[in-house]
């Protein structure tokens, strides 16, 4: 299993798709006019998933419209439902895929870029009740995936719920509620998006990027900016790289604090110069999106407020000229 998705993250071919996950996959698209390259872009082009709270804790509520398609939507925003484990498998040294499976006649129900949220019983409160442990996941499939959704989540030697994850056998459940919106994100909304990412923090620049690319008629010119602390941290670099190579409007550009013998991209932390040669540069029609662990974020934009509101802008972005109306926090 290890072997196929490790093929997986460096080829297109159906063939490299692990067989429980290939059975599915067929199962899921046949007849319904999903195109081949999409739906397997979805699988394989995923990222990795949020750890920590990097959103309001307020759940979107569902406008008229969704109102009206609930039987059609598998998420509920007031209710925690169980999803079964369909599979899973080991990508990385750190790292496995989880897919989810539902009512096939349904969506997910999840917008662009959004997330949901997890939780499971881990032990007791003093008073006997369950005490739960609850975490925010952004799946990495298609939102228009009908049956199933993936999530591709680093475990922690210390991570409660990333090794409750690890622990779960096919047929076994998570509880999930959402969805949880974060940037609303529209075709063409900005004629440039900028996008400084750490670590887990690519999931939601991967939303973006996947929503963009696979929009004939959305013209936005997408950059990447991915610091990790080695190679082999990259998740989906191969992914990423063809991604790049395939597309004119997408550029990435990677950096490592440990580079191997043969790395070719950035070393160290996310420079000043680095931003100038890998964002677009501050104006009112640019958008830049950042995302990753407390260090880098104080490093890039300065965190979110403690309300999780946007609060200030500060780092390197504000020293370039970036405004608060121009960054967005993850």
């Amino acid at each position: 299993m290890a072997t196929h998705l490790r093929r997986l993250s460096k080829s297109s071919s159906l063939a490299s798709i692990p067989a429980p996950f290939r059975q599915h996959y067929y199962s899921s698209t046949q007849g319904r006019g999903i195109p081949v390259r999409a739906s397997f872009s979805a699988l394989v082009s995923g990222g990795l998933a949020l750890y920590y709270f990097s959103s309001s804790p307020t759940i979107a509520h569902l406008d008229e419209n969704r109102e009206e398609n609930a039987p059609n939507v598998a998420l509920d925003p007031e209710k925690w439902l169980e999803f079964k484990l369909h599979e899973k498998a080991k990508v990385s040294h750190n790292t496995q895929l989880f897919r989810f499976t539902f009512d096939p006649s349904k969506k997910l129900g999840l917008d662009v870029a959004s997330c949901l949220i997890t939780r499971a019983p881990i032990g007791e409160e003093s008073d006997g009740k369950k005490k739960y442990v609850i975490r925010p996941y952004t799946p990495i499939s298609d939102p228009d995936s009908e049956g199933y959704f993936d999530l591709l989540i680093k475990v922690y030697p210390e991570g409660k719920m990333s090794q409750h994850f690890a622990s779960l056998r096919p047929g076994e459940v998570v509880e999930v509620k959402g969805p949880i919106e974060k940037l609303r994100y529209k075709p063409n909304m900005k004629r440039q998006i900028g996008m400084v990412a750490g670590g887990t923090g690519i999931t939601p620049m991967l939303q973006v990027i996947k929503t963009v690319l696979k929009n004939p008629d959305d013209i936005t010119q997408l950059s990447l900016v991915y610091a990790n602390v080695s190679p082999d941290d990259i998740l989906l670099k191969a992914e990423l790289d063809k991604l790049a190579a395939s597309y004119p409007n997408f550029k990435v550009f990677y950096t490592v604090d440990k580079p191997a013998d043969n790395w070719r991209g950035g070393v160290g932390y996310i420079s000043k110069e680095m931003a100038l040669k890998g964002l677009p540069s501050p104006s009112a029609d640019s958008l830049i999106l950042v995302c990753g662990p407390p260090g880098m974020m104080k490093h890039i934009s300065g965190d979110k407020a403690k309300d999780r509101s946007q609060g200030e802008l500060t780092g390197i972005l504000k020293e370039l000229g970036y405004t608060e109306e121009t960054v967005y926090k993850f």
